[in-house]
């Protein structure tokens, strides 16, 4: 069964925000950092952030975690997503949990229809049957799975600090990114900038407050890149 990504933020740190700022000024105030949280009021949190935000003191985003769900993805999406080593990881295992029934990711390129499509859904459907067949002969699930695409879907649950994901959407949302991990990154940044504005204000691809690091490979739409995370398209 063809199944669509959902993502979604389950929890975050409380008042990221305002926990960043103020770990920014605890370096510099003799005061304990409990009295600093008390006092910061939502001008001095922002001044703050922009500051240390534009001298690149990017280790202070590493206090704030998020944890997303990634739901139906595919198999090829866990292979690229886990290249992110700062961060924490949990998968649906095909060991213990039977792929029935078995669902799987269509790229958007084959279309819906036509020659394409219904050849690719034809090998799903031959390999969840030969999957099937292999429990059927009491096959463990865990040797079955050897047959499966990766397309297949599976479920994940990541937890990545402010800092790393700054750098996931700087790689991910990139338009040279692969198109399934592309399409997640974009949904997990607007929802990370929903949860904290100005942790995520500048996120997005290089390209978008810098150069473009792809040289020679660039897409070479720079500029229409920048007005949409920018929000000026």
């Amino acid at each position: 069964m063809r199944k669509s990504a959902e993502v979604r933020l389950i929890v975050f740190t409380p008042d990221p925000q305002r926990l960043v700022a103020a770990a920014a000024r605890n370096c510099y105030s003799g005061k304990g950092p409990n009295a600093l949280l008390e006092e910061l009021d939502d001008a001095s949190v922002e001044d703050l952030l922009e500051r240390v935000g534009s001298m690149g003191h990017s280790s202070l985003w590493e206090h704030a975690s998020f944890t997303f769900t990634l739901e139906n993805v595919s198999r090829a999406l866990l292979s690229e997503i886990t290249r992110h080593r700062i961060a924490s990881y949990s998968v649906k295992s095909q060991r213990y949990v039977k792929e029935k029934p078995f669902d799987y990711v269509l790229p958007p390129s084959l279309g819906t229809d036509g020659d394409a499509a219904q050849l690719f859904n034809n090998a799903m459907e031959a390999a969840g049957e030969a999957y099937n067949a292999l429990l059927a002969c009491g096959v463990a699930a865990e040797d079955a799975r050897f047959v499966l695409p990766n397309a297949c879907c599976t479920h994940i649950v990541v937890t990545m600090n402010a800092r790393e994901l700054l750098h996931f959407f700087k790689l991910r949302c990139c338009i040279r990114a692969q198109w399934e991990i592309r399409l997640v990154a974009e949904e997990m940044l607007r929802l990370a900038r929903e949860a904290a504005p100005l942790l995520f204000d500048k996120a997005g691809p290089a390209c978008v407050w810098g150069a473009c690091g792809e040289g020679k490979l660039s897409c070479g739409q720079a500029s229409d890149v920048r007005r949409r995370f920018r929000g000026e398209a």
